[in-house]
């Protein structure tokens, strides 16, 4: 095979090829079903049509590239296998393969809190279920959630049920923000928060239609921006900004999205914060916006040269993922200032090659690919954006990098970078555990691999200071765990264990979860409800 021209002024690179793997077998991953009626839930949304048999071509702005979330909208189970080979001179490229698969005490004892509703404090928290507005708040049950705990086990705090009776293809619940000592939810049209130690509401934001975009970034304030559709029918447009002061529980400005030309649709935006910038991408046009004032800063129509399809933002960082309009439509990545939208360097990928994830803006780690001729490549550049490594490892990896088929390219939410280390996880067969993978981005070497274990599944969190944070998924009769590898390798260490018993069947039934550990507190909560007229689990909470 000839190898793929290499990005200019970097050397020539060999490459190395992967097998296809195969599609899951019969009954992989479907939920294990219980008499918990917060432990089943099936996927909400219709499988995707297949991709083309031994390649999963990097997707045209915002199709998913991936096997599981931490955040929403995107339909469970939605899955993409990419097989990492080992390159001679540590050059990585992928062969990609896609399939898609359904996901699968009493008294004042302190000891025993379970579901609770929002009125005064019971003996026993009890679930909140919503009686159909979409606000998260109703009547209770009673069912002690830390029933069958297990010596050396950490509690469930509390559990919130929702009750809406929704459109047919049910509603968006992605948002989640936990400021301080509150944790925020999105759920359709209403925003509400709860206290983190007991579940009590606070208060409830209610939108005047449905909430289509969150971004989990925020101001330093506590300030984000939600956008929310001009209207309930089927043919409404997501381009409604709002932002929303999440500490105080009050809502800001409101704008509309102005279009960027002719050809910009409004088609499941994502967002960005960075600062006092809110950067809006969609289906190949992005713009970006003050969040203080809802002002317009820049955007596709007025940049020079190449036109920017995305603007990503992480961590304080910005980046354009830009097309030439030649006669290649060639693809590049540059920087970009967060208020004027410069850029001081560029990168210009191969030739046919586009950018299908981003797993870091800094260091900047890029996973590339050439539909035609079926090849994949992670590379990582420097600060000045030239290419400083290519990452080379034997695995079929799962990476989640967007939250629906029309979403612009995003930070990865299941894989992490802390300094030089990028850590990936393998995908999850039947029965069998996974392993993450940490890969150091000076060499493009893999630098350790550690198991689950038990045919448990592990997710990377995120990664700062030296160590690795992951969620170990919770079986139908064990609980998860949030653990910590050192960046150098060694045995996880468990910061929190989930508790068996009744808690076990309704953690593991959360499927696309989005899920933060934040202050010794471990939060899980739906992207999307069914919307059915019935209880649903929403949002649970777990603590020493």
């Amino acid at each position: 095979m000839t190898e793929p021209p290499q990005p200019p002024n970097q050397p020539p690179t060999p490459s190395g090829y992967g097998h296809l793997p195969g599609p899951p077998q019969p009954g992989y991953g479907y939920p294990q079903q219980g008499e918990n009626p917060y432990a089943q839930q099936p996927p909400t949304q219709p499988v995707q049509s297949m991709p083309q048999q031994g390649y999963l071509p990097p997707p045209p702005p915002g199709a998913p590239t991936v096997a599981m979330q931490q955040s929403g909208g995107m339909p469970p189970g939605k899955k993409t296998a990419v097989v990492i080979a080992a390159a001679a001179a540590g050059v990585l490229v992928l062969a990609a393969g896609g399939y898609f698969a359904f996901a699968g005490g009493g008294g004042k004892d302190p000891e025993k809190p379970v579901a609770q509703s929002s009125g005064p404090a019971d003996d026993k928290p009890s679930a909140e279920v919503d009686k159909g507005d979409g606000s998260g708040n109703g009547s209770k049950e009673t069912e002690d959630l830390n029933a069958g705990r297990k010596q050396g086990e950490d509690k469930a705090l509390w559990l919130k049920t929702a009750k809406i009776d929704g459109p047919g293809l049910g509603v968006e619940s992605a948002g989640q923000w936990i400021v301080g000592d509150t944790v925020v939810k999105s759920v359709w049209k209403n925003l509400t928060a709860y206290g983190v130690t007991d579940g009590k509401e606070k208060w409830t934001l209610a939108f005047p239609a449905p909430i289509c975009s969150v971004t989990a970034q925020t101001t330093t304030e506590g300030k984000t921006v939600v956008m929310f559709k001009d209207g309930d029918s089927d043919s409404a447009t997501c381009n409604q900004m709002k932002q929303v002061d999440l500490k105080a529980g009050k809502e800001g400005w409101t704008k509309e999205v102005p279009k960027e030309g002719l050809f910009d649709i409004m088609t499941s935006p994502s967002l960005g914060i960075t600062g006092d910038t809110v950067a809006v991408s969609r289906s190949g046009t992005a713009s970006a916006f003050k969040v203080s004032t809802g002002d317009k800063l820049f955007g596709s129509a007025t940049a020079e040269g190449c036109k920017p399809d995305s603007y990503v933002v992480h961590k304080g960082k910005m980046i354009a993922v830009s097309t030439c309009y030649d006669d290649d439509l060639t693809s590049e990545v540059s920087d970009a200032d967060p208020v004027t939208g410069k850029k001081t360097w560029t990168f210009k990928l191969p030739t046919k090659y586009r950018v299908g994830a981003v797993y870091s803006l800094d260091p900047l780690v890029l996973d590339i690919g050439n539909e035609e001729k079926k090849e994949r490549a992670i590379v990582v550049l420097g600060p000045d954006g030239k290419q400083r490594a290519t990452v080379s490892g034997e695995g079929n990896f799962a990476t989640e990098c967007t939250n629906g088929l029309f979403r612009s390219v995003e930070v990865c939410s299941t894989t992490a970078v802390d300094a030089n280390t990028l850590y990936m996880p393998t995908v999850a067969e039947s029965g069998k555990a996974n392993e993450i993978v940490a890969f150091d981005l000076g060499t493009g070497k893999v630098k350790w691999r550690t198991p689950a274990g038990d045919g448990r599944t592990l997710t990377p969190m995120g990664a700062a200071n030296g160590q690795l944070l992951a969620y170990r998924k919770a079986t139908s009769d064990q609980g998860g765990e949030v653990v910590s590898i050192p960046a150098a390798g060694g045995t996880p260490t468990a910061l929190l264990r989930n508790p068996s018993g009744t808690s076990a069947p309704i953690e593991s039934t959360f499927y696309t979860p989005k899920v933060d550990y934040v202050d010794g507190r471990f939060f899980i909560s739906q992207t999307r409800l069914l919307a059915k007229g019935t209880d649903e689990k929403l949002l649970m909470v777990f603590g020493k």
